[in-house]
């Protein structure tokens, strides 16, 4: 039985704003988004299809945060599951280790409600945690996760991998350049493993921020297959979003 790794989201590159010392800084924000397509890691999680998505994020003076994010999804039916939401749980803490560079390190909770994915042969639950480690420098972040669980249903991935290099340019005028690549190790499932890639182009619009990414992988095309369409989950193609922070 093919295996389906699911996940996170295709993160919508906000540029940001400019910020004055006199400014007070509201630690609580507001997000909500709407996407052509639910990537993550270059996977669809949305068979190709739009989702909604939306979360709330906390973060103190002192480097501390956390934060929750969900967003409608399709694998886990299309698996043989029973959930319809990917809810996103994450904590962490954020510093600056020297001039210019920013460490950040945390933990992510994958949430898939009633998934149902361990009843069925040669799956296990959905339900992921992976810690995380990220140094940022200048508009570069090197970024290193690691599941402490089995990973999105896939049986026996205990301690499965993901490295990524991302870079957020600024181009002014509230325009942002983020390219972005990425290598996810499945353990004990070397068909699973592939890189995935991607440009994402946005735009702040007071706000609101109008983002395109071109994202794309090397992954098997006949394991990251949807059962509901075959259609492979993987393919190069745009993806467009609307996102508004409050």
């Amino acid at each position: 039985m093919k295996l389906f790794p699911s996940l996170l989201a295709l993160a919508l590159s906000a540029a940001a704003l400019p910020a004055f010392a006199d400014e007070p800084v509201d630690p609580l924000s507001f997000n909500a988004s709407v996407v052509s397509e639910y990537r993550y890691r270059g996977i669809s999680q949305s068979r190709l299809k739009p989702a909604l998505q939306g979360g709330l994020d906390y973060a103190a003076p002192s480097g501390f945060y956390v934060g929750a994010w969900a967003s409608t999804i399709k694998w886990i039916k299309d698996a043989g599951g029973d959930s319809q939401v990917e809810v996103d749980l994450y904590g962490g803490y954020k510093t600056e280790v020297a001039k210019g560079l920013t460490l950040d390190v945390g933990g992510l909770y994958y949430l898939y409600p009633s998934n149902k994915l361990k009843d069925i042969p040669g799956l296990a639950n959905a339900n992921t945690f992976e810690v995380y480690g990220a140094l940022t420098f200048g508009p570069v972040t090197a970024k290193y996760s690691h599941s402490t669980t089995n990973l999105f249903g896939n049986a026996d991935s205990k301690n499965s991998s993901y490295f990524d290099l991302t870079a957020n340019l600024d181009l002014g005028d509230g325009m942002t350049l983020t390219p972005h690549i990425g290598h996810q190790t499945v353990k004990h499932l070397s068909v699973a493993s592939y890189t995935d890639y991607s440009l994402t182009l946005a735009k702040d619009f007071s706000g609101v921020v109008v983002s395109g990414a071109i994202i794309g992988t090397d992954a098997d095309k006949t394991f990251y297959v949807s059962p509901a369409n075959g259609k492979f989950l993987g393919k190069t193609m745009l993806v467009v979003g609307l996102k508004k922070s409050f």
